[in-house]
């Protein structure tokens, strides 16, 4: 069909009829060559494949849009947070603590040149001691403290494997040290 008229078996098609037909249409014309007949099969079949792959991400992003977030109790909303490029931290650049503290970044020294404990260890980052007063929050000296007992009780745990204590020595240091 043309629109307005019909088309016959050997009537010449011209653009105008073309034109008015719809793709589902163009498609079901056969094509004399017969190369050209499979090649349209082909790209028939994968023309559906494709519309019924769209069709199918279109219906889940709906369904994600039209139910509700299946959070726990008291979770408002869950934010997920892609980082595009990963960069070196550099003097001049602000960083937040978890205790509210904040600052800029002064200095970036080698590993040598960090201050260091008795045996040789050196800081991972030097905070200014007025920050933690200022803000009141004993959060930052306790994670500190609690990090430093956690670091010492691995050491001691890293001692007894390396003499080979037995498994129950093991389990009778942890169960002193958490009881």
């Amino acid at each position: 069909s043309n629109g307005g008229g019909t088309t016959k078996r050997g009537d010449q098609l011209t653009e105008d009829i073309l034109s008015q037909l719809k793709m589902v249409d163009l498609l079901e014309i056969p094509p004399s060559d017969e190369g050209i007949a499979e090649r349209l099969t082909q790209i028939q079949t994968y023309l559906k494949e494709k519309s019924a792959e769209i069709d199918e991400k279109f219906a889940e992003k709906k369904r994600k849009l039209s139910t509700g977030d299946e959070l726990t109790t008291g979770v408002l909303k869950v934010v997920k947070v892609y980082l595009a490029v990963k960069r070196h931290i550099q003097p001049g650049d602000k960083m937040a603590g978890r205790h509210g503290n904040k600052g800029v970044v002064s200095n970036i020294l080698p590993v040598e040149d960090m201050p260091h404990d008795a045996s040789g260890v050196p800081v991972d980052v030097v905070l200014n001691p007025l920050g933690v007063p200022s803000r009141m929050n004993v959060g930052h000296i306790l994670e500190t403290h609690l990090g430093l007992a956690a670091k010492g009780l691995g050491e001691q745990i890293d001692k007894m494997l390396k003499q080979q204590r037995t498994i129950a020595e093991l389990r009778e240091f942890l169960h002193k040290i958490y009881n």
